[in-house]
């Protein structure tokens, strides 16, 4: 009997060391990636997915409360594949979500997450259409709204010029949501916007829009425009020997990494952005050195964005307590809650967040020399 009691006292014992070694061990967060990795914003979705992988290696390696598993979805920038995608992810037990990485089929996602109550934390879908009366739908990325009053603040302020012309994508939410608002602090600066032209998705001459600023007489020509559509400007404007200033936003990084294109356009182009890989912090010093490591090139401010992203999704999750398997339904509103709490100094800045998922950061400017994204006078 002595026996039996000893043994099941050790047992016990070893029980006991395994439940404390297990307390120890870090907790899996699954979060899923959503964005375009193969078509025309390729760029964009898979800049997003290095950086969260990026981050996701650091946090896991770093011995703190995590180990972070990327679960990757191409949505191929399409609204019905985003779904798709997203079901997938949430079919392989993703707790939540950094994506989708552009506007639209953020959109769609949200939509379907809001009802079964999946946090989601996009890296650059900046349309307020993508937060609007969803309370579980947060953005790292500016606002357009923000983007467009920034621009035109930044414009006036640097006196960089005050004729003005505007091209933009009339059926893209993004571009019109960056637009309106430009347009109107720059009416409220004074800046004197001298053609305004747009285009459709499926434009692909833009002979007319750089002719109309052109004559017009701008000095400076706002594109609150993707990449894709921003080359055949340059490359239109180029041809009609018409030399601007081109000022771009968010939408036009990653130009510089367009197959073909002939990148001496782009030089002395600046944009709006919450990142410059030329900075010399040693956070962005340490990821460009990764990024360029893994990846042969250099980051863009997507890559940043995603990066910064599953930061604030692990920063969230340690302040709301998530335990191992937790499932995504029943995190959601404590996620909610933490992000709300939360004070992150990423990449692309020193965030915060209020309840309509909106963030709070300073914009940078920068322009492209001899190939690259350098800081301009900010």
């Amino acid at each position: 009997m002595k026996k039996l009691i000893a043994l099941v006292l050790a047992l016990c014992l070893t029980a006991g060391l395994f439940a404390v070694a297990a307390a120890d061990e870090p907790i899996t967060l699954k979060i899923a990636h959503i964005g375009p990795q193969t078509g025309a914003a390729a760029v964009y979705g898979t800049a997003t997915y290095r950086g969260a992988q990026i981050a996701a290696d650091e946090i896991t390696a770093a011995d703190g409360p995590y180990d972070i598993v990327i679960i990757n979805e191409d949505d191929t920038h399409d609204a019905e594949t985003a779904v798709n995608a997203y079901n997938d992810a949430m079919d392989n037990d993703a707790q939540m979500i950094v994506g989708t990485t552009t506007t639209s089929p953020c959109i769609a996602v949200g939509a379907l997450a809001y009802e079964e109550r999946v946090f989601m934390l996009t890296p650059s879908a900046s349309s307020t259409d993508v937060t609007k009366d969803k309370d579980n739908v947060y953005q790292v990325c500016f606002t357009d709204p923000a983007q467009g009053a920034a621009s035109a603040q930044y414009i006036a302020d640097k006196k960089l010029a005050t004729k003005v012309a505007v091209i933009y994508n009339n059926a893209d939410a993004y571009s019109t949501g960056i637009y309106q608002t430009f347009a109107d602090k720059a009416a409220e600066l004074g800046l004197d916007i001298v053609s305004k032209t747009t285009f459709t998705d499926d434009t692909t001459d833009f002979t007319v829009q750089v002719a109309d600023a052109q004559n017009a007489g701008a000095e400076l020509v706002f594109l609150p425009i993707y990449y894709t559509p921003a080359s055949m400007i340059l490359q239109t404007a180029n041809a009609n020997q018409y030399k601007p200033i081109f000022f771009g936003v968010d939408g036009m990084d990653g130009i510089l990494s367009i197959e073909g294109f002939d990148t001496s356009l782009a030089e002395g182009v600046m944009l709006l952005t919450p990142f410059s890989a030329d900075a010399q912090d040693e956070k962005t010093v340490k990821f460009v050195e990764t990024y360029q490591n893994l990846y042969g090139e250099i980051p863009n401010q997507f890559a940043a964005d995603g990066y910064d992203a599953v930061y604030a999704l692990a920063a969230a999750a340690e302040a709301a307590g998530v335990q191992e398997g937790a499932k995504a339904e029943d995190i959601c509103d404590a996620l909610i809650a933490a992000m709300q709490k939360i004070e992150l100094t990423g990449l692309t800045g020193t965030m915060t967040w209020s309840s309509n998922g909106e963030v709070t950061k300073t914009p940078t400017a920068v322009v492209i020399e001899n190939g690259v994204y350098v800081g301009f006078g900010n």
